[in-house]
């Protein structure tokens, strides 16, 4: 009896020990009650669809259904009641991008107000379906804690092409990150076509960082329609960012008459700002841009205009208007231009964003998104939030990914002695001041930034990039209550399976010999402040 009772016991310990349930989605969910059992998918599971505006979806959940487990469930148009089904249920009592996963032994049911919802209840069903087709029974109630979450690459500095924004988009939409910032010029290349303008790709796309001899590199009209309608698909806005009046370097090589500012390296840093010819240029560009990007914003930069503007305090015309302009000094006159270029990106239906610099020039709450780099300005980010402004948070420490992620890197940046290491990133915003949490209503979300002068190829990109993203990535879906470190570790060693798959080089930080740190342009660019 005693041996009997024993076994039973010992059976019962396997068995619990067996059926933990855990869930496996990055990022993770708000709300999540485990069932008992999983729903098989198999040769007969059918996915309903009632709602003929939820086609696309069920045809997306199919593909990815089909990836994971080899096997294509059949799309239904009609409600069907029989067992072995997933439904699309359309709902007009959520929140744009929530969504209810209902799983049981016999159905799931995708329940969601929008497009996107469906979307992304479909994500988290891909990721917790194992290679077999089962999936473990669980409610899961979930929606996104900030409306922005994004990722900006720079491809000015290097060029990387379709295939790789296109993957990108492709891993950004498993980790339902929904805006990708598109840094397309700055000093090293232009890298869109601008018909109006066809000196900026004919020669301000030559070059990058590490070579200023490379071919030159650009997207074409149709490149760019091509990679916003594959982002559309994803539920991905793509923002452009044209910089100015800074960071105009390439214009200078196509069209030196709309630039001026700086010696030696920083020679036709800043566009010319007393001309008109500068201002119907810069409209004529934003013009283009408008009609090729879909979205509400234009990046406009803003940033690090002193490097060139010293220029201007010798420059007789530009002294002459600041002074009938009652401007006062080469300030002004910066504040000025980002006035009139906002202006133009108003004009044209959009809003404009720009880096924490814009928030002294002038403009207003609604006319300009604030972007808050620079961490060890704290004051600027007060600055924002006290005068309304709604601000993406993106701090270099530790939202940029140019710099290294672990004690052993060599190529990248620090800030003496700090970097931005996997667990660092995954803190945040929530290691920010009580400054972030008292204004939640201005905060619209949080960006990882990838600055490319030392990246000149994927397989480094991919380094730098993973798995802080996917860290990134929870920190912009998931509520402070439902995060915890260790957890999201056992998860990402999961999601690694699916960055192997996708043939992504990532860093692990688990077993750091694993991943050699690839080349990168200046090995010995270690940067102690900014």
């Amino acid at each position: 009896m005693k041996k009997i009772f024993l076994f039973s016991f010992m059976l019962f310990i396997a068995f619990s020990s067996y059926g933990k349930p855990e869930c496996d989605i990055i990022p993770v969910p708000q709300s999540i009650k485990y069932g008992l059992g999983y729903f098989e998918i198999n040769s007969d599971t059918k996915i309903a669809c009632p709602d003929i505006g939820l086609k696309p979806e069920a045809k997306k959940l199919q593909a990815y259904i089909t990836a994971v487990s080899g096997k294509e469930p059949e799309i239904v148009e009609s409600t069907i009641t029989d067992h072995n089904v997933i439904v699309l249920e359309r709902t007009i009592s959520m929140n744009d991008e929530s969504y209810q996963l209902n799983i049981g032994k016999q159905r799931i049911i995708c329940r969601a107000s929008t497009e996107v919802g469906i979307f992304y209840a479909g994500q988290s069903l891909i990721q917790i379906t194992d290679s077999l087709g089962n999936v473990p029974c669980m409610d899961i109630n979930d929606e996104p804690r900030f409306q922005w979450r994004g990722l900006m690459l720079d491809e000015s500095r290097h060029f990387f092409g379709k295939e790789v924004v296109m993957q990108q988009l492709d891993i950004m939409a498993r980790l339902k990150l929904n805006r990708y910032h598109w840094h397309l010029t700055d000093e090293n290349g232009w890298r869109i076509e601008i018909k109006k303008y066809p000196k900026l790709t004919q020669e301000g796309a030559f070059g990058n960082w590490n070579d200023r001899n490379a071919p030159p590199a650009y997207y074409s009209q149709e490149d760019i329609r091509e990679i916003v309608q594959y982002a559309n698909e994803r539920h991905i806005m793509i923002i452009p960012e044209i910089d100015m009046p800074g960071h105009a370097t390439a214009v200078s090589r196509a069209y030196p008459s709309f630039t001026t500012g700086g010696k030696g390296r920083w020679a036709g840093f800043t566009l010319y700002p007393v001309s008109e010819e500068t201002y119907e240029f810069v409209y004529n560009v934003l013009k283009e841009v408008a009609a090729l990007f879909p979205a509400p914003y234009i990046h406009l930069g803003g940033d690090e205009v002193d490097f060139g503007s010293k220029e201007w305090l010798t420059d007789p015309e530009i002294q002459k208007f600041i002074q009938s302009n009652q401007l006062i000094d080469i300030k002004g006159l910066e504040h000025y231009f980002l006035r009139r270029a906002c202006g133009m990106i108003n004009s044209l239906g959009k809003m404009a964003i720009g880096w924490d610099e814009v928030i002294s020039s002038g403009l207003t709450p609604d006319q300009t998104v604030v972007m808050w780099w620079r961490h060890d300005k704290e004051t600027q980010l007060e600055k924002a939030l006290n005068d309304g402004f709604r601000v993406i948070l993106c701090p270099r420490i530790p939202c940029y990914f140019d710099f290294v992620q672990d004690e052993s890197h060599k190529i990248g940046r620090r800030w003496g002695k700090s970097f931005n290491a996997v667990e660092q990133v995954y803190g945040f915003p929530d290691n920010l001041p009580n400054l972030v949490s008292g204004n939640k209503r201005l905060i619209a979300g949080i960006q990882a930034n990838i600055w490319t002068e030392r990246i000149a190829d994927k397989k480094r990109l991919d380094f730098m990039t993973f798995p802080r993203l996917i860290a990134i990535a929870e920190g912009a879906w998931s509520d402070p209550g439902c995060k915890n470190f260790d957890n999201f570790q056992r998860r990402l060693k999961l999601f690694f399976n699916y960055l192997n798959s996708s043939g992504i080089y990532y860093f692990n930080p688990f077993d750091t010999p694993s991943t050699p740190e690839p080349w990168g342009p200046d090995h010995a660019d270690i940067i102690s402040e900014g």
